[in-house]
């Protein structure tokens, strides 16, 4: 345990290119070697002794050199053939694999070292499985030995287990000359998933007795073409389209291919049915059999197409399709005439069918947008705007007719609602807005965009649209679902329609005159200069004056009160009311109509005999 140096002397040397051996003097770590040395006795002795006369001198054996074990067994490895098994847990074909490997044994070093060969494709990861290094035999340290090696056995190295099979002859002399006594060699195992790869298919071929080899060197590379076309105008977007069907006498296949044209606007696809043989005639099956996931075979077809069943003039059905030959080529032609003996190839003409004109359908207006704009995407995938009339747009520009009108409703809240109509005359269409009004509970504002309106009962190929002369006082107007009542009109729609009588019904203008002449009288009235009933405007307004004196004493009347009720039941605004309407709202209202001044204002106010403007009675209530 104390020695601390384990040097080796060096026994190996090179002199003058040539390697030579000498004895070592010195042990490892520098002790003394006894074993290559001689003691001083023996020296004494060997220096006294005399070669005997009876045999001469003794011939002594030169001693033999010292080699060391990397030199001795340089490149000397014994190979052993082995195998191993490996389980495959997911797969159905195989549920072993077997794996053959060659392990190596290196005499210099007593290394080993596992290397399978490496098959191409086999999807495992081949090669070297352990590399070279000594393998250790148990738990205690020891490692495996060439003598633990033999033909027929299993060796276990890092959990996997080898079968040992055979060995090459340098391998089996070495371990003869040894005195192992090996084993018989055993044969090697070969996987049988592998083997079963290795087996050819086997092919159920069943002799013919028709010689097919014979037809296809004797017409090899002859064709028949024949021109069809395919009629499919029945169906949505079909067309008649033609077609060139060739078949092959080689191998009696068919194959049908499209014929295009320049900017026919078509995919180019040269083969509409590839090159096969196209049964004729089916085997009868019960329905419930399920043909459609089978391949078609000489079992399920009684009959194949050959070259008798195409011919100039007649119909071929191809797989669901009806192709009519009307022309074939002039090998076609000799063909037929030497085999079938047929010589009636007149071509037929094909005739266009004329299209049908498919009346376009226009769509029911769905009510957006303005009805001549949403026509035109049932015209164009890009639609145009309308043309409009520019002479009328650019008379018309900034003339608008205004009226007012109520809403004709059965809720009794929408029927004091007011509206304003706009009739816009460079266009011909309508807005509606409803002027806000206070603590009303609904809110005012724009009620409807600008627009055309449709009369009711108009259709989209006979639209007829409101026009001006069909808004006059009275008239009720319905607009998308609503009717509106025009109640009023501005001042200047009446010009409007005089300056252009002869575009409106008399009907019409008249009404609006009749609707205005009360106001034209008070105006004129108002602004006369002429006394009424013999009294001045001066004597009125010291009328009015003493008035409010009076009144000053009847401090329980709400003037304000009584100016919103009188204009709430003028409708008109015309200024205008009945006496005996004016009488009663008066009473209602507590008026002292009883007294002197207010009869002789009552008078001044009077616009005939059942009429009173009321506005010269109101300037008595000042608000």
């Amino acid at each position: 345990p104390q020695k601390t140096s384990f040097h080796r002397s060096q026994t190996l040397g090179y002199k003058n290119g040539f390697a030579f051996s000498r004895l070592p003097t010195v042990g490892i770590g520098g002790e003394r070697l006894y074993v290559n040395q001689l003691s001083q006795a023996e020296l004494d002795e060997l220096s006294n002794m005399r070669p005997t006369l009876t045999y001469g001198q003794a011939k002594q054996a030169l001693p033999s050199g010292f080699v060391p074990a990397h030199v001795a067994f340089d490149k000397k490895i014994l190979k052993f053939d082995a195998y191993f098994q490996e389980d495959v847990p997911l797969s159905a074909e195989e549920h072993y694999r077997i794996r053959q490997v060659g392990i190596y044994y290196y005499l210099e070093d007593d290394s080993m070292s596992v290397i399978e060969p490496v098959v191409k494709n086999s999807g495992i990861r081949q090669g070297k499985l352990i590399r070279r290094h000594r393998v250790p035999k148990n738990d205690h340290g020891d490692h495996y030995h060439w003598k633990d090696l033999n033909r027929g056995m299993n060796i276990t190295m890092y959990g996997r287990t080898y079968r040992i099979v055979d060995c090459d002859p340098f391998t089996q002399v070495f371990l003869e000359s040894q005195g192992i006594e090996l084993n018989p060699p055993e044969k090697m195992v070969f996987d049988p998933y592998t083997e079963l790869r290795r087996m050819p298919m086997h092919k159920y071929i069943t002799p013919s007795d028709f010689d097919q080899l014979k037809q296809f060197l004797t017409y090899d590379k002859q064709v028949l073409r024949f021109y069809a076309m395919w009629d499919d105008t029945n169906s949505m977007f079909g067309e008649n389209r033609p077609y060139v069907i060739h078949y092959y006498l080689a191998d009696d296949t068919v194959e049908v291919r499209e014929v295009y044209k320049q900017n026919d606007g078509r995919d180019p696809f040269p083969i509409l049915i590839k090159r096969q043989r196209l049964p004729k005639t089916f085997v009868d099956k019960k329905k419930t059999f399920p043909s459609c996931v089978l391949e078609i075979s000489d079992q399920e077809v009684l009959e194949w197409y050959t070259a008798k069943d195409f011919a100039v003039g007649k119909s071929t059905t191809l797989l669901g399709r009806s192709f009519f030959i009307y022309d074939c080529d002039e090998f076609t032609r000799n063909f037929y005439r030497d085999k079938f003996g047929i010589t009636d190839f007149q071509p037929v003409e094909i005739k266009q069918k004329p299209l049908e004109e498919v009346p376009q359908v226009v769509p029911p207006y769905n009510g957006f947008g303005i009805l001549e704009d949403s026509l035109q995407n049932c015209f164009s995938l890009f639609p145009k705007p309308p043309r409009k009339d520019v002479i009328k747009m650019l008379e018309n520009d900034h003339k608008v007719l205004r009226y007012q009108a109520a809403l004709e409703s059965p809720n009794p809240e929408d029927r004091k609602r007011r509206f304003i109509l706009s009739y816009f005359l460079s266009d011909d269409m309508i807005s509606i807005y409803e002027p806000p009004v206070r603590n009303s509970g609904i809110i005012g504002g724009k009620y409807l965009g600008k627009t055309k309106v449709a009369k009711p009962g108009s259709t989209p190929e006979n639209v007829t649209y409101y026009e001006p002369s069909d808004l006059t006082i009275g008239s009720t107007i319905e607009v998308f679902g609503h009717r509106f009542v025009i109640t009023d009109a501005d001042e200047y729609v009446l010009n409007y329609m005089e300056s252009n009588a002869a575009s409106f019904p008399a009907a019409a203008l008249q009404s609006l005159r009749d609707h205005f002449r009360p106001r034209q009288v008070v105006k004129e009235t108002a602004n006369s200069d002429i006394p009424m009933h013999g009294t001045s405007k001066q004597e009125l307004d010291e009328l009015i004056g003493q008035v409010q004196e009076e009144l000053k004493l009847h401090k329980y009347l709400n003037n304000k009160n009584i100016r919103e009720t009188f204009l709430q039941c003028d409708k008109g605004g015309s200024g205008i009311l009945d006496k005996a309407e004016f009488l009663s709202l008066c009473n209602s209202l507590s008026v002292p109509t009883n007294t002197i001044l207010l009869n002789k204002l009552i008078d001044f106010c009077s616009c005939g005999e059942d009429k009173i403007n009321y506005h010269d009675f109101l300037r008595a209530f000042p608000s």
